[in-house]
C-alpha cells in the first residue's frame, strides 16, 4: 500500500518545498521523489529516490544510462515509475541537445564537446562522430560515422573523408566518447588521429581536433597540442 505525499514529514514534502522555496532549493534525491511521487508503507518516495542514486553511485549520468526494467527492480518503483524517471532524464538530455544546436560556429573544443556530450556522455558503448565546418568553422553537418563496443570502435578513413567531401566541407572535428569514464586517448586513438591528420593534408580538409567524450569531461587533442 502506497503513502500519500500529504502523510509524510514536513520534511519530506518535496513538491511542497519546491512551491515555497523553489526548484534550486532541492537536491537531487527530493527532484527524483517528486517523480516517484508516493512511497511504499516502510519507505517515503525520497527514500527510494536516495535507493536509486545511490545505485548509480550518485552519479546522474549513470542514471541516465538505465533502462525502465532496469529501473523498476529497485523495491517499490514498479514500471510506470521507472518509465516516468526515464522520460524526464530524456527530456533533459533533449534541452541540452537544443541549446548546444543554438550555436553552430566553433571557436573552442568546449563548443565541440557541448554540441556532442548530448550524444555520448550517456552511451555504453563507444561511437565515433564527426563535425564537418566550412572556412569559417561554422557547422556544416554533423553525423555518427561508426558504432562500436565498450572497448572500442573501427573507423575507416575512407568513410570520414567520403562524407567531408560530400558536404563540401573546408575541415572537419573527430570526436567520440570512452564509457569508461576516462577521457585519455588511447594508442590507437593517438595513431588514428595521426593518420587521419595526414590524409586530410594531402585532401586539402584540415583535421581540426580529436575530442574525447567521458561522461560531463572532455579532452581535446589541440588543446593538449598533441594535433
Amino acid at each position: 500500500m502506497e503513502s500519500p505525499i500529504k502523510s509524510w514529514a514536513e520534511g519530506d514534502r518535496p513538491r511542497e518545498r519546491l512551491l515555497q522555496h523553489g526548484r534550486h532549493t532541492l537536491s537531487d534525491a527530493e527532484l527524483l521523489a517528486i517523480l516517484i511521487r508516493t512511497g511504499t508503507r516502510n519507505a517515503t518516495a525520497v527514500d527510494m529516490a536516495r535507493e536509486i542514486l545511490q545505485s548509480s553511485n550518485n552519479d546522474l549520468t549513470l542514471l541516465s544510462r538505465l533502462n525502465p526494467r532496469e529501473l523498476a527492480k529497485i523495491k517499490g518503483m514498479g514500471l510506470v515509475k521507472a518509465i516516468t524517471i526515464v522520460a524526464a532524464l530524456e527530456l533533459g538530455r533533449r534541452r541540452r541537445e537544443a541549446e548546444a544546436s543554438k550555436k553552430q560556429k566553433i571557436t573552442c573544443s568546449k563548443d565541440v564537446s557541448d554540441m556532442l556530450q548530448p550524444h555520448l556522455s550517456d552511451l555504453i558503448h563507444e561511437e565515433f562522430w564527426l563535425l564537418l565546418l566550412n572556412r569559417g568553422n561554422q557547422v556544416l553537418h554533423k553525423t555518427s560515422v561508426s558504432k562500436g563496443g565498450i572497448s572500442g570502435t573501427v573507423v575507416d578513413p575512407r568513410l570520414i573523408f567520403k562524407t567531408a567531401i560530400e558536404f563540401n566541407a573546408s575541415a572537419i572535428i573527430l570526436c567520440h566518447n570512452h564509457p569508461s569514464g576516462s577521457t585519455k586517448p588511447s594508442e590507437s586513438d593517438l595513431n588514428l588521429t595521426k593518420k587521419l591528420k595526414e590524409a586530410g593534408r594531402n585532401l586539402d580538409i584540415d583535421v581540426l581536433d580529436h575530442v574525447i567524450i567521458a561522461g560531463e569531461t572532455f579532452f581535446s587533442f589541440a588543446d593538449e597540442g598533441i594535433m
